[in-house]
């Protein structure tokens, strides 16, 4: 006698992969695997980018020293005339409708903005990911350069104490004013300039952000 033949299991009790090898983890195919999703840390850490941007403050400020000098010898001079009224030394602008004054802030805002592109270039080309602690620390470092510009040109320029200067050249002979930052918002023009600057390099010539990250999904063998 021949043994009776198994009847095979009907369809709806077939397995439900039909053959196909099991996907790894349990995961059914076709959903992406939470362990696949993963994404490095982006740039340096908050800590080193701190004192990347403590350095290049530092560094900015520094060349305050520089566009000082630069506006104490560029910058054109305001003539004063000195006399003597009633035994009083008194000072007086021997121009009174002379626009040197206006020329002294002029010449210190066309210096700061372009030490602020300056900056930017090189800040930007040292490190191009950018990145708010490096914007701040440019800032913060534009606006020390120029309140250090502002003092080192005042003490480069004529004699602060006019009255002593005036003695000292004599009566009716005409001397120079100090240095004199009449427009104080031209202080800002260095941290402004440097911030436009950097801001547009950075969106026309930085790294891109990457791509989103692509999912591969199984596949049925052939």
């Amino acid at each position: 006698m021949t043994a009776p033949l198994t009847p095979p299991p009907p369809p709806h009790e077939q397995p439900s992969h039909g053959g196909w090898p099991p996907s790894p983890a349990g995961q059914a195919y076709g959903v992406p695997a939470t362990h696949d999703v993963g994404y490095g840390q982006d740039g340096p850490g908050m800590k080193t980018e701190v004192r990347e941007a403590a350095v290049i403050a530092v560094v900015v400020a520094l060349g305050g020293l520089l566009l000082g000098v630069v506006w104490a010898w560029l910058a054109p001079r305001v003539p004063l005339v000195g006399d003597v009224v009633d035994k009083n030394w008194v000072v007086y602008l021997k121009d009174t409708e002379g626009e040197q004054a206006v020329g002294v802030d002029g010449t210190f805002t066309l210096l700061a903005v372009a030490f602020g592109v300056v900056s930017a270039f090189v800040v930007f080309l040292v490190r191009r990911r950018g990145g708010v602690p490096l914007v701040v620390g440019l800032a913060v470092g534009g606006l020390l350069g120029a309140l250090l510009a502002w003092r080192v040109g005042i003490w480069l320029g004529p004699p602060e104490d006019v009255i002593a200067h005036a003695k000292d050249v004599g009566k009716g002979v005409t001397f120079s004013a100090p240095l004199k930052l009449g427009a104080k918002g031209a202080l800002l023009a260095w941290p402004l300039a440097g911030l436009v600057v950097h801001l547009g390099l950075t969106a026309l010539f930085g790294p891109r952000d990457p791509e989103p990250h692509q999912q591969t999904y199984g596949a049925p063998p052939a």
